[in-house]
Formats: structure tokens, sequence, C-alpha cells
């Protein structure tokens, strides 16, 4: 590539042990984890120990050319700032990692600022999955935006995923017009195949707001490779917000249960529905500038036996 490629969306863990609406996640065996209510597989069947490593992942990146990656959290998987305060200090070049607190949890915001001051850069709010048994948590609640408030001062960037739809973008507007400086990056394509999934993207219009893909594989995968359908969503996408809003993530590892790493992003390379200028900034440009990536490695490519 002439380019770097680098992932806005992808997970780390060294164990799952969460609890989302009352419902349980844990770690198995054989890659598999108990998620809210059933077996699923969370990982490749070869992970056996159900560590989703830096190791594994620096490898699966090497293979396919990867040069960094957007370690963001989710609910589901547990907090694992411990763990990726390490990944972060170790490999400061590859990785940009998100601290992450419990806002279902009192005094979230303190939480927040003790993480920043431990030098995360970003931090995620799953606000998808922001509900209690006293029903769904605003956006815009006053320790919320003490939290986004404080993060804009400090440069820290808001990774955030938002529930299907239309539902949360009033509020997300809101902190957009309060909150003018803070970085932004809106998740899972707006959850694109959901209706009125154009509406989160719409919300990149504003200067310091940006959407990755991740997830868009998973959204697509009744259609499976190669997600033409997933192609034209981000051919609709530029329409909306233009090429320069938009980022690539792949959701590792969920995803690589159903394809390789490296057909999370290939199907993007191979379409000719986008041009050069548009596959460079949506796979990698984007992001770099984003998230500021300096002296990326170039990484050769490796041939397969098979070939």
């Amino acid at each position: 590539m002439i380019f770097p490629i680098i992932d806005a969306h992808a997970h780390l863990w060294l164990r799952q042990d969460a609890e989302v609406e009352g419902k349980k996640i844990k770690t198995l065996e054989n890659g598999k984890s108990l998620f809210m209510g059933e077996i699923r597989q969370m990982l490749p069947p070869f992970m056996l120990d159900g560590r989703n490593t830096a190791g594994i992942f620096l490898s699966n990146m090497d293979y396919a050319q990867v040069s960094a990656a957007v370690i963001t959290q989710e609910y589901i998987d547990g907090l694992q700032n411990d763990y990726l305060k390490e990944v972060q200090a170790e490999h400061p070049v590859r990785f940009r990692c998100c601290g992450m607190v419990d806002v279902r949890k009192p005094d979230y915001c303190r939480h927040a600022e003790q993480l920043i001051g431990q030098g995360f850069r970003a931090m995620k709010i799953p606000a998808n999955r922001m509900i209690t048994d006293k029903g769904r948590i605003p956006l815009t609640g006053e320790e919320m935006m003490r939290m986004f408030k404080f993060m804009e001062k400090h440069g820290v960037i808001l990774s955030i995923d938002l529930y299907d739809g239309a539902e949360q973008t009033p509020e997300m507007r809101e902190i957009i017009s309060e909150c003018p400086a803070l970085k932004i990056a809106i998740g899972h394509f707006g959850m694109v195949t959901r209706k009125d999934w154009q509406e989160q993207i719409k919300l990149a219009r504003a200067e310091n707001v940006m959407i990755d893909s991740g997830g868009i594989t998973w959204l697509f995968n009744d259609e499976f490779y190669p997600f033409t359908g997933a192609v034209w969503a981000i051919r609709e996408a530029i329409a909306l917000v233009g090429a320069e809003k938009l980022m690539w993530g792949s959701d590792y590892p969920r995803t690589i249960t159903a394809i390789t790493y490296r057909m999370s992003y290939d199907f993007i390379v191979k379409s000719n529905l986008l041009n050069d200028e548009e596959k460079s900034l949506f796979l990698g440009r984007n992001a770099e500038r984003f998230y500021d990536f300096k002296n990326l490695p170039e990484l050769p490519y490796i041939k397969n036996m098979s070939e």
C-alpha cells in the first residue's frame, strides 16, 4: 500500500467478566463466551484461553499490513483500563488506547479524570448500553456534560457508540454544540442497516466529528464478502459528509470469527465503487490525522504458502 492502513475500531481484553442489563458475559474456553444467556463464538476457536491480547493482534496487523489501531472498549468485555494502560506504554506507535468508565455507577466523572491523569488520550462511552433498572441514562445529564467538558479542556477524544437510529442524535447535537472543540468518533458506522442510520452519519458535518466503520462487516454479515452493500453505504455516507470524515474500523476480534482480518478491509481495496483517493482517506489517512499517529512502520507483504 502507498498509504498507511489504520484500524480505527478494535478491542483487546485479558478476560471478559461483565454484566449488561442484568445478563452475564464470561470467558469460557476455545474462543467461546457466555453472552447474555447463550454461548457465542467470541474469538476464533484457536484462541484457546480466551485472552485477546496485543501480541496476537500485532501478529494479525503485521500479516495484514495494518500499521496502527485504535483500541476502544465495550461494557460487554468489562473495563480493561489496567491492561490497556500497559499496552499503550509498550506500543506507543502502533496503538491509541481508550480508557472507559462505567457511567451506570456513581462518581464516574472522577474516575474519568483519574484515567486521563494516568495518560489516556481518548475515552470510550458505549452509549448504546447505558441502561439501568431506572431506564436509559441521558447523554446530556449534569455529570456526563461535566466529563465531556473536562475531556474537551484536556484535548481528550471521545469514542462513542450510539443506540440504533436517531434516538440519541438530538443529545449528540447538544454535546457538539456545548463542546465545540471536543473531538468525537462515532462508531459502528451509525449502526448502518438500521432505520435512520444516516442521522448519525450527518453528525459528522460538525468540524470535530468523525465516523468509524467498526462492525460494518458484522452488520452486513447476511450479505457476506465482498460486502457490496457495505460499500454502497460508504458511498452514501461520502455523499452526506465527505470522504474526509470517515474511518475504517474492523471491530476486531469478534468479526474475524467469520472472516480473516485482511478481509475486513480488502473488500474496500478491491471495490470499483470508490476511487483511490477515497480509499486512502477511509483506510488510513483520516485516522492518522484524527488520532495523531506518527512514525508508522512500513509493513511488507508476506506471501502465503498457498500462493
